[in-house]
């Protein structure tokens, strides 16, 4: 596993959201480290412009630039791992849309102003597990 304090942000979100609860990765690429800890315990769906071909992830292809509103319909949270600062405006949206949560984890510091989207924002360092959480 790539993805330093995969372990503790999947845990963090395990703990947050009931089991069972709608939960979208935007981009998940070649890292489904942290899907592939939250599959068992969520409906999952991870999305990306290019099917990664990942055994036991539901992948719904879809570009975050013109996404699909539909896949993230009833969605308690949207997170993203190491997304690009010029995506994160559109996950947000998609986000917010959805009355959903965000996570991002970023790849370092780099992290886009979403604050317009969100009304609550905080860091997090979980176990490792560095990100954002911005909520409705």
């Amino acid at each position: 596993m790539g993805i330093i304090g995969y372990d503790g942000l999947a845990e963090y979100i395990r703990a947050k959201y009931p089991a069972g609860a709608r939960v979208v990765e935007v981009g998940i690429g070649r890292c489904p480290d942290v899907a592939l800890l939250l599959k068992d315990h969520f409906d999952l769906t991870c999305t990306d412009v290019a099917d990664p071909g990942i055994p036991g992830i539901r992948f719904v292809r879809d570009d975050i630039f013109r996404p699909d509103q539909r896949l993230y319909r009833d969605a308690v949270l949207v997170y993203s791992v190491r997304p690009p600062p010029d995506m994160q405006p559109s996950i947000a949206a998609v986000a917010a849309a959805a009355g959903a949560d965000l996570i991002i984890r970023p790849f370092s510091s780099e992290q886009a102003d979403l604050r317009r989207y969100f009304r609550h924002s905080r860091c997090i360092n979980h176990k490792g597990a560095f990100f954002y959480l911005y909520c409705p």
